[in-house]
């Protein structure tokens, strides 16, 4: 009676273990492969909302402005997203002035939506951008700040080349 008692124990520890893994497995499967609805990321950046802990966002007086019309800006950006690893091209184009990107982690595959906006101001350009967390959990421990901090200094030097 005893060992049949351990069986059945062992048998619910090792079903309640197998849950537990296969809960996480489809969890972790959902943050990698959920499908994107382009409508809730594409958008102006102006009017987004703001993302809080989980992004950042430069529009209006904070943006920075290159030298050059909106399409060289627009052309340089694509040229920095191009060589980003785990960085593709969601939707926009440089003809509309707007372009957002999805960009990956290295490990676990969560998605950031990173989008630019251009805007002509005489000689110069505003680009307005957000980077922000697919997921509204927690923090991206400055991340999306990084990430587009890097990329204008990345399009400033392809601007001055």
């Amino acid at each position: 009676m005893p060992i049949e008692g351990r069986r059945r124990g062992n048998f619910d520890m090792q079903t309640t273990l197998f849950v537990i893994i296969s809960i996480a497995v489809l969890g972790l499967g959902w943050i990698r492969f959920a499908p994107t609805d382009i409508d809730a990321f594409h958008i102006d950046p102006a009017i987004a909302n703001d993302p809080g802990p989980r992004g950042h966002k430069v529009i209006g007086l904070e943006a920075p402005r290159f030298d050059g019309d909106p399409d060289t800006v627009m052309e340089a950006l694509m040229r920095v997203a191009r060589a980003e690893p785990r960085v593709r091209r969601l939707d926009g184009s440089v003809d509309e002035g707007m372009l957002t990107f999805v960009a990956r982690s290295k490990w676990l595959g969560f998605r950031d939506y990173v989008t630019f906006k251009a805007v002509a101001e005489g000689s110069q350009t505003k680009l307005a951008a957000i980077s922000r967390s697919r997921y509204e959990i927690g923090s991206d421990w400055g991340t999306n700040r990084e990430r587009l901090e890097n990329w204008f200094t990345k399009i400033e030097q392809i601007l001055i080349e």
